[in-house]
């Protein structure tokens, strides 16, 4: 098996942009499910996972000034659609909010374990390690509130997650890149 090529500054700069801006973009995601479910059963849950994506938000913007990294031009983009996403799932009530919930942590579930794979477990990069697994972790919490609100009874669920997930990788492969 091929040893991986060592990791790069310009890598570790794409994950940090990308994990910056997606952690933005989740924020604003919460904000538009807030503003049309602020007062429903799941309002604890959605200020909760909200929340944390402001602590990690934190965390990235930190690392950012680290390590010196620029945060990504499309953050305008991001804070309109992220806001509209969240707002246009909650209208199809608190199984629609939910299910765009597990849908966009899926996807960053997978891109954080990715990423985990691919930073030497080496002292340079114990404190990025740790910071991404905290996050990972607390992205599957949210999947899993998700779940356990019956996002998958959502009417044409299916369809539904395959769009916002194709809509999450977009964001991501473009946030990696500017």
């Amino acid at each position: 098996m091929r040893k991986p090529a060592p990791l790069c500054k310009k890598e570790v700069d794409s994950m940090l942009r990308v994990n910056q801006a997606g952690e933005f973009g989740a924020i604003r995601i919460y904000t538009g499910q807030r503003a049309i479910l602020g007062e429903a059963s799941i309002k604890e849950e959605l200020f909760h996972m909200q929340a944390q994506e402001e602590a990690h938000k934190k965390l990235f913007d930190d690392l950012l000034v680290h390590y010196q990294v620029r945060p990504t031009v499309l953050s305008p983009l991001w804070h309109i659609g992220g806001y509209a996403m969240g707002f246009f799932c909650a209208l199809l009530g608190k199984k629609g909010a939910m299910a765009c919930t597990v849908a966009v942590e899926e996807v960053i579930d997978a891109h954080y374990e990715k990423q985990l794979e691919r930073l030497p477990n080496i002292p340079k990069y114990k404190h990025l390690r740790r910071i991404i697994a905290k996050c990972q972790a607390e992205e599957q919490e949210h999947r899993d509130i998700g779940l356990d609100y019956q996002a998958e009874d959502l009417r044409g669920y299916e369809f539904f997650t395959k769009v916002i997930k194709r809509i999450s990788k977009t964001a991501i492969w473009l946030s990696k890149r500017y």
